[in-house]
Protein backbone atom coordinates (compact mmCIF):
# COMPACT_ATOMS: atom_id res chain seq x y z
CA UNK A 1 0.00 0.00 0.00
CA UNK A 2 1.23 3.42 -0.95
CA UNK A 3 1.99 5.66 1.75
CA UNK A 4 0.67 8.60 -0.41
CA UNK A 5 -2.65 9.15 -2.74
CA UNK A 6 -3.72 11.43 -5.07
CA UNK A 7 -7.47 12.31 -5.46
CA UNK A 8 -8.93 12.78 -9.16
CA UNK A 9 -12.26 14.09 -8.86
CA UNK A 10 -14.42 13.23 -12.31
CA UNK A 11 -16.98 15.57 -14.18
CA UNK A 12 -19.84 13.37 -12.65
CA UNK A 13 -18.41 14.66 -9.38
CA UNK A 14 -16.85 11.41 -8.47
CA UNK A 15 -13.76 11.54 -6.82
CA UNK A 16 -11.09 8.44 -6.81
CA UNK A 17 -8.31 8.09 -4.97
CA UNK A 18 -4.44 6.06 -6.59
CA UNK A 19 -1.82 5.32 -5.07
CA UNK A 20 1.77 7.56 -5.46
CA UNK A 21 4.54 5.90 -6.28
CA UNK A 22 8.21 7.06 -5.47
CA UNK A 23 11.44 6.00 -7.06
CA UNK A 24 14.77 6.39 -5.25
CA UNK A 25 15.40 9.23 -7.84
CA UNK A 26 13.25 11.43 -10.07
CA UNK A 27 9.45 12.71 -9.68
CA UNK A 28 7.08 11.19 -7.91
CA UNK A 29 4.10 9.15 -10.22
CA UNK A 30 0.35 8.11 -9.72
CA UNK A 31 -0.40 4.65 -10.48
CA UNK A 32 -3.37 5.06 -12.56
CA UNK A 33 -3.80 1.08 -13.56
CA UNK A 34 -7.07 0.64 -12.09
CA UNK A 35 -8.48 4.05 -13.84
CA UNK A 36 -10.77 2.51 -16.49
CA UNK A 37 -11.71 -0.17 -14.07
CA UNK A 38 -13.25 2.56 -11.70
CA UNK A 39 -14.37 5.08 -14.01
CA UNK A 40 -14.66 3.68 -17.61
CA UNK A 41 -12.41 6.02 -19.00
CA UNK A 42 -8.92 6.56 -20.09
CA UNK A 43 -5.75 8.97 -20.22
CA UNK A 44 -4.42 10.63 -23.56
CA UNK A 45 -0.98 11.54 -23.29
CA UNK A 46 0.83 11.19 -26.59
CA UNK A 47 4.09 10.94 -26.61
CA UNK A 48 4.49 9.24 -23.46
CA UNK A 49 5.05 12.85 -21.94
CA UNK A 50 3.57 12.81 -18.22
CA UNK A 51 3.66 8.98 -18.45
CA UNK A 52 5.51 6.26 -16.91
CA UNK A 53 5.64 2.86 -18.97
CA UNK A 54 7.35 0.91 -16.44
CA UNK A 55 9.92 0.92 -13.43
CA UNK A 56 13.48 0.92 -13.86
CA UNK A 57 16.97 0.81 -12.23
CA UNK A 58 19.34 1.36 -15.34
CA UNK A 59 19.20 4.77 -16.31
CA UNK A 60 18.36 8.36 -14.76
CA UNK A 61 17.69 11.35 -16.89
CA UNK A 62 17.14 14.66 -15.22
CA UNK A 63 16.92 17.00 -18.32
CA UNK A 64 16.35 20.21 -16.49
CA UNK A 65 19.96 19.82 -14.82
CA UNK A 66 21.64 17.78 -16.99
CA UNK A 67 22.18 15.14 -15.46
CA UNK A 68 22.47 11.02 -16.52
CA UNK A 69 23.18 8.13 -14.80
CA UNK A 70 23.81 4.62 -15.67
CA UNK A 71 22.89 2.56 -12.43
CA UNK A 72 23.53 5.79 -10.40
CA UNK A 73 27.19 6.44 -11.61
CA UNK A 74 27.50 9.81 -13.52
CA UNK A 75 28.04 9.49 -17.42
CA UNK A 76 30.66 12.10 -16.84
CA UNK A 77 32.77 9.92 -14.82
CA UNK A 78 32.34 6.25 -16.65
CA UNK A 79 33.01 7.97 -19.45
CA UNK A 80 36.63 9.24 -18.14
CA UNK A 81 37.34 6.30 -15.64
CA UNK A 82 35.89 3.44 -17.81
CA UNK A 83 35.69 1.22 -20.84
CA UNK A 84 32.64 0.56 -22.82
CA UNK A 85 32.36 -3.13 -21.82
CA UNK A 86 32.83 -2.13 -18.30
CA UNK A 87 29.87 -0.24 -18.68
CA UNK A 88 28.49 -2.81 -20.57
CA UNK A 89 28.74 -5.53 -17.43
CA UNK A 90 27.43 -2.00 -14.92
CA UNK A 91 23.85 -2.05 -17.13
CA UNK A 92 23.71 -5.84 -17.09
CA UNK A 93 24.55 -6.87 -13.80
CA UNK A 94 24.06 -3.32 -11.73
CA UNK A 95 27.32 -2.30 -10.77
CA UNK A 96 31.06 -2.16 -12.08
CA UNK A 97 33.10 -5.44 -12.53
CA UNK A 98 36.31 -6.20 -10.05
CA UNK A 99 39.58 -7.33 -11.85
CA UNK A 100 38.22 -10.86 -11.88
CA UNK A 101 34.45 -10.63 -13.16
CA UNK A 102 36.28 -7.70 -15.92
CA UNK A 103 38.84 -10.55 -17.23
CA UNK A 104 35.32 -13.30 -17.44
CA UNK A 105 33.20 -10.49 -19.28
CA UNK A 106 35.73 -9.45 -21.56
CA UNK A 107 36.93 -13.63 -22.27
CA UNK A 108 33.41 -14.29 -23.12
CA UNK A 109 32.33 -11.53 -25.34
CA UNK A 110 35.75 -11.79 -27.47
CA UNK A 111 35.41 -15.29 -28.45
CA UNK A 112 31.82 -15.14 -29.33
CA UNK A 113 32.31 -11.90 -32.07
CA UNK A 114 31.96 -14.93 -34.96
CA UNK A 115 29.10 -14.58 -36.83
CA UNK A 116 27.73 -17.17 -39.38
CA UNK A 117 28.91 -15.37 -42.76
CA UNK A 118 25.27 -16.72 -45.17
CA UNK A 119 22.91 -15.58 -42.08
CA UNK A 120 21.92 -11.86 -42.25
CA UNK A 121 20.22 -11.99 -38.91
CA UNK A 122 21.04 -13.56 -35.51
CA UNK A 123 17.64 -14.49 -35.36
CA UNK A 124 18.02 -16.95 -38.42
CA UNK A 125 20.73 -18.81 -36.88
CA UNK A 126 20.38 -19.29 -33.23
CA UNK A 127 17.53 -21.30 -31.51
CA UNK A 128 19.09 -22.44 -28.42
CA UNK A 129 18.37 -19.43 -25.81
CA UNK A 130 15.47 -17.80 -26.55
CA UNK A 131 12.69 -18.27 -23.75
CA UNK A 132 12.89 -14.60 -22.41
CA UNK A 133 11.63 -16.28 -19.46
CA UNK A 134 14.84 -17.86 -18.59
CA UNK A 135 17.33 -15.52 -16.72
CA UNK A 136 19.98 -17.69 -18.36
CA UNK A 137 18.81 -17.08 -22.08
CA UNK A 138 18.66 -13.54 -21.49
CA UNK A 139 22.29 -13.49 -20.54
CA UNK A 140 23.33 -15.68 -23.30
CA UNK A 141 21.58 -13.62 -26.06
CA UNK A 142 22.84 -10.35 -24.30
CA UNK A 143 26.71 -11.67 -24.20
CA UNK A 144 25.81 -12.34 -28.39
CA UNK A 145 24.64 -9.54 -29.16
CA UNK A 146 27.21 -7.34 -27.45
CA UNK A 147 29.90 -9.39 -28.95
CA UNK A 148 28.72 -9.99 -32.53
CA UNK A 149 26.94 -6.47 -32.96
CA UNK A 150 30.84 -4.95 -34.36
CA UNK A 151 31.25 -7.97 -36.23
CA UNK A 152 27.90 -7.41 -38.17
CA UNK A 153 28.61 -3.47 -38.66
CA UNK A 154 31.77 -4.29 -39.82
CA UNK A 155 30.43 -6.97 -42.34
CA UNK A 156 27.61 -4.43 -43.56
CA UNK A 157 29.40 -1.63 -43.84
CA UNK A 158 32.61 -3.53 -45.94
CA UNK A 159 29.54 -5.19 -48.54
CA UNK A 160 27.89 -1.84 -48.85
CA UNK A 161 31.41 -0.40 -49.96
CA UNK A 162 32.36 -3.85 -52.03
CA UNK A 163 35.42 -4.83 -50.20
CA UNK A 164 36.24 -8.19 -48.17
CA UNK A 165 35.38 -8.45 -44.48
CA UNK A 166 37.78 -8.10 -42.41
CA UNK A 167 37.33 -11.04 -39.82
CA UNK A 168 37.46 -10.06 -35.83
CA UNK A 169 41.27 -10.69 -34.32
CA UNK A 170 40.98 -11.44 -30.32
CA UNK A 171 43.98 -10.09 -29.55
CA UNK A 172 42.47 -6.63 -30.30
CA UNK A 173 40.23 -4.51 -27.38
CA UNK A 174 36.28 -4.56 -28.38
CA UNK A 175 36.29 -0.98 -29.77
CA UNK A 176 40.08 -1.70 -32.03
CA UNK A 177 38.34 -4.64 -32.92
CA UNK A 178 35.67 -3.01 -34.60
CA UNK A 179 37.40 0.06 -35.99
CA UNK A 180 39.60 -2.67 -37.77
CA UNK A 181 36.98 -4.27 -39.51
CA UNK A 182 35.39 -1.48 -40.86
CA UNK A 183 38.60 0.57 -41.78
CA UNK A 184 40.72 -2.29 -42.45
CA UNK A 185 41.91 -3.85 -45.59
CA UNK A 186 43.32 -7.54 -46.54
CA UNK A 187 46.19 -5.98 -48.14
CA UNK A 188 48.00 -4.35 -45.66
CA UNK A 189 47.98 -4.28 -41.70
CA UNK A 190 46.06 -2.53 -39.58
CA UNK A 191 47.55 -0.71 -36.29
CA UNK A 192 44.39 0.59 -34.52
CA UNK A 193 45.10 4.21 -33.27
CA UNK A 194 45.12 4.17 -29.67
CA UNK A 195 43.78 7.84 -29.23
CA UNK A 196 41.07 7.11 -32.07
CA UNK A 197 40.18 3.91 -30.45
CA UNK A 198 39.77 5.53 -26.81
CA UNK A 199 37.43 8.36 -28.55
CA UNK A 200 35.16 5.67 -30.34
CA UNK A 201 35.28 3.31 -27.31
CA UNK A 202 33.78 6.57 -25.54
CA UNK A 203 31.09 7.31 -27.74
CA UNK A 204 30.16 3.82 -27.26
CA UNK A 205 29.70 4.40 -23.39
CA UNK A 206 27.44 7.68 -23.96
CA UNK A 207 25.07 6.30 -26.27
CA UNK A 208 25.32 2.89 -24.34
CA UNK A 209 21.65 3.50 -22.63
CA UNK A 210 19.69 6.76 -22.91
CA UNK A 211 16.31 5.51 -20.54
CA UNK A 212 13.20 4.36 -22.19
CA UNK A 213 13.48 6.47 -25.69
CA UNK A 214 11.86 5.74 -29.39
CA UNK A 215 14.12 2.55 -29.85
CA UNK A 216 13.94 1.06 -26.54
CA UNK A 217 10.32 1.51 -26.09
CA UNK A 218 10.10 0.14 -29.52
CA UNK A 219 11.84 -3.06 -28.17
CA UNK A 220 10.38 -3.78 -25.05
CA UNK A 221 7.09 -3.65 -27.13
CA UNK A 222 8.18 -6.27 -29.74
CA UNK A 223 9.37 -8.20 -26.94
CA UNK A 224 6.28 -7.91 -25.13
CA UNK A 225 5.01 -10.19 -27.37
CA UNK A 226 7.38 -13.00 -26.90
CA UNK A 227 9.31 -12.21 -30.07
CA UNK A 228 12.53 -13.90 -30.88
CA UNK A 229 14.72 -11.45 -29.19
CA UNK A 230 17.26 -10.49 -31.94
CA UNK A 231 14.32 -9.72 -33.90
CA UNK A 232 13.26 -7.03 -31.68
CA UNK A 233 17.03 -5.71 -31.58
CA UNK A 234 16.33 -5.03 -35.24
CA UNK A 235 13.13 -3.65 -34.76
CA UNK A 236 14.89 -0.74 -32.50
CA UNK A 237 17.59 -0.38 -34.74
CA UNK A 238 14.96 0.41 -37.56
CA UNK A 239 13.49 2.85 -34.96
CA UNK A 240 16.66 4.65 -34.48
CA UNK A 241 16.78 5.10 -38.17
CA UNK A 242 14.21 7.75 -38.33
CA UNK A 243 15.27 11.71 -38.65
CA UNK A 244 13.52 12.44 -35.00
CA UNK A 245 15.73 9.81 -33.19
CA UNK A 246 18.52 8.05 -34.15
CA UNK A 247 18.64 9.92 -37.52
CA UNK A 248 19.68 13.18 -35.84
CA UNK A 249 23.39 12.60 -36.29
CA UNK A 250 23.30 12.16 -39.69
CA UNK A 251 20.97 15.30 -40.33
CA UNK A 252 23.93 16.86 -38.17
CA UNK A 253 26.62 15.37 -41.21
CA UNK A 254 23.96 16.66 -43.69
CA UNK A 255 24.13 20.26 -42.13
CA UNK A 256 27.60 20.44 -42.56
CA UNK A 257 27.56 19.34 -45.77
CA UNK A 258 25.52 21.68 -46.59
CA UNK A 259 27.43 24.61 -45.04
CA UNK A 260 30.62 23.13 -46.65
CA UNK A 261 33.14 26.06 -45.58
CA UNK A 262 33.61 27.88 -42.92
CA UNK A 263 32.91 31.23 -44.32
CA UNK A 264 29.61 29.72 -45.08
CA UNK A 265 28.48 29.52 -41.37
CA UNK A 266 27.63 33.47 -40.31
CA UNK A 267 25.15 32.91 -43.28
CA UNK A 268 23.56 29.26 -41.95
CA UNK A 269 22.88 31.12 -38.47
CA UNK A 270 21.13 33.81 -39.77
CA UNK A 271 18.82 31.13 -41.44
CA UNK A 272 18.72 29.35 -37.86
CA UNK A 273 17.67 32.62 -36.03
CA UNK A 274 15.18 33.02 -39.13
CA UNK A 275 11.88 31.77 -37.78
CA UNK A 276 10.29 31.48 -40.85
CA UNK A 277 13.09 29.59 -42.63
CA UNK A 278 12.41 26.16 -41.21
CA UNK A 279 16.60 25.56 -41.10
CA UNK A 280 17.32 24.04 -37.82
CA UNK A 281 20.81 23.77 -36.28
CA UNK A 282 21.90 20.34 -35.64
CA UNK A 283 24.49 18.60 -33.16
CA UNK A 284 24.51 20.03 -30.53
CA UNK A 285 23.00 17.77 -27.40
CA UNK A 286 19.54 15.86 -27.06
CA UNK A 287 16.58 17.83 -26.91
CA UNK A 288 15.63 16.73 -23.68
CA UNK A 289 18.54 18.61 -21.72
CA UNK A 290 17.17 22.10 -20.89
CA UNK A 291 20.17 22.94 -19.20
CA UNK A 292 23.13 20.96 -21.22
CA UNK A 293 24.21 18.00 -22.66
CA UNK A 294 26.42 16.24 -20.30
CA UNK A 295 27.54 14.30 -23.34
CA UNK A 296 28.52 17.00 -25.49
CA UNK A 297 31.29 18.23 -23.37
CA UNK A 298 32.89 15.14 -23.19
CA UNK A 299 32.67 14.64 -26.88
CA UNK A 300 34.32 17.74 -27.27
CA UNK A 301 37.26 16.39 -25.40
CA UNK A 302 37.55 13.55 -27.06
CA UNK A 303 37.02 16.03 -30.59
CA UNK A 304 40.07 17.89 -29.27
CA UNK A 305 42.54 14.54 -28.51
CA UNK A 306 41.17 13.38 -32.34
CA UNK A 307 42.53 16.74 -33.47
CA UNK A 308 45.62 16.82 -31.96
CA UNK A 309 46.25 13.24 -33.21
CA UNK A 310 45.68 14.02 -37.18
CA UNK A 311 47.71 17.37 -36.69
CA UNK A 312 50.35 14.99 -35.21
CA UNK A 313 50.09 12.33 -37.65
CA UNK A 314 50.61 14.74 -40.57
CA UNK A 315 53.80 15.57 -38.55
CA UNK A 316 54.18 11.98 -38.96
CA UNK A 317 54.24 11.79 -34.76
CA UNK A 318 51.50 10.49 -33.65
CA UNK A 319 51.30 10.08 -29.91
CA UNK A 320 49.95 7.23 -27.84
CA UNK A 321 47.68 7.31 -25.07
CA UNK A 322 48.10 5.11 -22.61
CA UNK A 323 45.21 2.65 -21.66
CA UNK A 324 43.21 2.24 -18.82
CA UNK A 325 44.32 -1.12 -16.80
CA UNK A 326 41.29 -3.38 -16.59
CA UNK A 327 41.63 -3.49 -12.96
CA UNK A 328 40.71 0.63 -13.12
CA UNK A 329 36.81 0.24 -12.18
CA UNK A 330 37.74 -1.67 -9.04
CA UNK A 331 40.19 0.87 -8.51
CA UNK A 332 37.87 3.90 -9.37
CA UNK A 333 34.67 2.75 -8.28
CA UNK A 334 35.91 2.70 -4.41
CA UNK A 335 37.12 6.33 -4.51
CA UNK A 336 33.83 7.47 -6.81
CA UNK A 337 31.40 4.99 -6.18
CA UNK A 338 28.01 6.92 -6.17
CA UNK A 339 24.30 5.48 -4.81
CA UNK A 340 23.02 3.47 -7.40
CA UNK A 341 19.16 3.97 -8.41
CA UNK A 342 17.33 1.20 -6.60
CA UNK A 343 14.23 1.81 -8.23
CA UNK A 344 12.70 4.52 -10.32
CA UNK A 345 9.03 5.04 -12.26
CA UNK A 346 10.11 8.09 -14.43
CA UNK A 347 10.23 6.44 -18.09
CA UNK A 348 9.68 9.19 -20.98
CA UNK A 349 12.53 11.35 -22.52
CA UNK A 350 9.46 8.27 -22.19
CA UNK A 351 26.79 -19.17 -29.35
CA UNK A 352 29.76 -20.36 -31.06
CA UNK A 353 33.03 -19.79 -30.13
CA UNK A 354 35.72 -18.60 -32.20
CA UNK A 355 36.79 -21.91 -33.79
CA UNK A 356 35.15 -23.61 -31.33
CA UNK A 357 31.51 -24.57 -30.32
Amino acid sequence: MADKTATLKLPDGKSLEFPVLSGSVGPEVVDIRTLYGKSGMFTYDPGFMSTASCTSAITYIDGDAGILLYRGYPIEQLAQHCDFLEVCYLLLNGELPNRKQKDEFVNIVTHHTMVHEQVGALSAFYHDALDINNPQHRVISAFRLIAKMPTIVGMSYKYSIGQPFMYPKNDLSYTGNFMRMMFAVPAEDYKPNDVLVRAMDRIFILHADHEQNASTSTVRLSGSSGANPYACIAAGIACLWGPAHGGANEACLQMLEEIGDVSKIPEFIKKVKDKNSHVRLMGFGHRVYKNFDPRAKLRWSSSASRSRTIISSAASSIPTSTSTPASCSARWASRWRCSPASSRSRVPSAGSRNGRR
